[in-house]
C-alpha cells in the first residue's frame, strides 16, 4: 500500500508509442499498456513516437516544474543507434558542440556534452540487438542536460549519421535497467526524489 498522496512509475516506453494516454491519431498510446494506473496519471518529459526507453509517470503535477524547468539542469542518457561507422573525429564533434536547427529555422550549437562509442550495447539495455545482419552500424551513448525538439536525432544528422534506435536509459540516477519494453515498475516516494536529484520542496 503507498502511504503517500502522489504515485510515481517509471515505463519502458515502446517503440511506436506516444507518451499520452488520448490523442487524435491512431497511434499506441500508454493506455493500451497492461497496467491500471491511478486516476490523474501524466507523462514527465516526453518521447516521440519512435524513441524507446525511461519514461516517468506520476500524479504529481510539479515533477515537470523541478526536473525540466528548475534553475538546475538534469542528466539525461540515450543509448544511440546510428547507421554506418562513427569515426573518432565525429564522436569528437558531438562532444564539443555541433549546429542542429531549432525553432523557426534558428541555428544552434549544442553545449559540450558526453558522449562514447559501445562496443556491447546489451550490456547496458538486454534489449538492444547488436547483430550484423543490421548492416553498418555504430552504438552510442550521449548524456545531456537539455533536450531541444528532437535534439539527438538532430545531433546525429549534423556529423552525417541517421539515428535508427534511441532509447532513453536514464534520468540523473534513474535508471531503466532490464525492465521489458511496455512494463512498469512503480517507486517509492522517497526513493525516486533521491534518485532523480531533486527537492519535494
Amino acid at each position: 500500500m503507498n502511504e503517500f498522496k502522489f504515485r510515481y512509475y517509471i515505463i519502458n516506453k515502446p517503440y511506436n508509442m506516444v507518451s499520452q494516454f488520448i490523442s487524435s491519431h491512431s497511434v499506441g498510446l500508454l493506455g493500451d499498456l497492461d497496467f491500471k494506473f491511478p486516476e490523474g496519471i501524466h507523462a514527465v518529459g516526453r518521447l516521440d513516437n519512435h524513441s524507446e526507453g525511461l519514461l516517468i509517470l506520476t500524479t504529481n503535477k510539479k515533477i515537470t516544474r523541478l526536473l525540466f524547468l528548475g534553475d538546475s539542469p538534469h542528466k539525461r542518457t540515450y543509448l544511440v543507434q546510428v547507421n554506418n561507422i562513427v569515426s573518432a573525429e565525429s564522436v569528437h564533434l558531438l562532444q564539443t558542440g555541433v549546429t542542429i536547427k531549432i525553432k523557426e529555422g534558428k541555428q544552434y550549437i549544442t553545449p559540450p556534452c558526453e558522449v562514447s562509442i559501445v562496443d556491447n550495447p546489451e550490456k547496458i539495455y538486454p534489449f538492444a540487438i547488436n547483430s550484423s545482419a543490421y548492416g553498418p552500424h555504430t552504438w552510442l551513448m550521449i548524456t545531456l542536460t537539455e533536450g531541444k525538439f528532437h535534439q539527438v536525432r538532430k545531433m546525429m544528422g549534423a556529423i552525417h549519421h541517421r539515428c535508427k534506435r534511441l532509447i532513453r536509459i536514464s534520468i540523473e540516477d534513474l535508471l531503466l535497467g532490464a525492465l521489458p519494453p511496455g512494463e512498469v515498475q512503480e517507486i517509492e516516494e522517497n526513493l525516486f526524489f533521491k534518485l532523480l536529484k531533486i527537492n519535494s520542496k
